[in-house]
C-alpha cells in the first residue's frame, strides 16, 4: 500500500493541506500514521478521489475523436513568424505548448484569451516514478 503524506496529497489534487485534513476529518479520506508518526492517506484511495473529483470543462468543439487526452483551456500566448507558431494554453493546472503552422493559428483564430482544446494522441507516453522507490 502506497502511503502519501497530507501535503503531497494536497499538491497532487491542487487543494490546500487544510482541505485534505477536512476530508480526513469528515471521512472522505481515511487517515493513518506512517512509521515516523506523520499523517498519511492511502494512495489508491487518493487516486479514486482524484478521478471522482476531476471535472473537465465541456469541450466546445463537440467533435468526436478517438483521442482520449483532451485538455480544454485558454490560449495564454501565441508566438509566430511567417511559417511557424508556438501556442501556449493553460488547461487547469497544466501548461500545454503546441508547435504548428502560422497558417493554422490564423485559420483557428487562436489568440490570447481564446478557448481551445489541446488533443494529445501519442503512442509513446513516458511514466516516471520518484527515485529510491522500492518494489515490494
Amino acid at each position: 500500500m502506497t502511503q502519501i503524506r497530507i501535503a503531497d496529497a494536497a499538491r497532487f489534487l491542487g487543494v490546500s493541506d487544510d482541505t485534505v485534513r477536512r476530508w480526513t476529518d469528515n471521512g472522505t479520506l481515511n487517515r493513518s500514521k506512517d512509521v515516523a508518526g506523520r499523517s498519511v492517506v492511502d494512495g489508491l484511495e487518493l487516486a479514486q478521489l482524484a478521478r471522482k473529483q476531476a471535472v473537465l470543462p465541456q469541450d466546445p468543439s463537440g467533435t468526436g475523436s478517438s483521442a482520449r487526452n483532451r485538455f480544454v483551456g485558454l490560449v495564454t500566448e501565441v508566438t509566430a513568424d511567417q511559417v511557424m507558431a508556438q501556442v501556449e494554453l493553460q488547461c487547469g493546472p497544466y501548461r500545454i505548448v503546441s508547435l504548428m503552422s502560422s497558417e493554422a493559428v490564423r485559420e483557428l483564430g487562436l489568440e490570447p484569451g481564446s478557448v481551445a482544446t489541446a488533443v494529445v494522441k501519442a503512442t509513446t507516453v513516458i511514466v516516471e516514478t520518484p527515485q529510491g522507490r522500492s518494489v515490494p
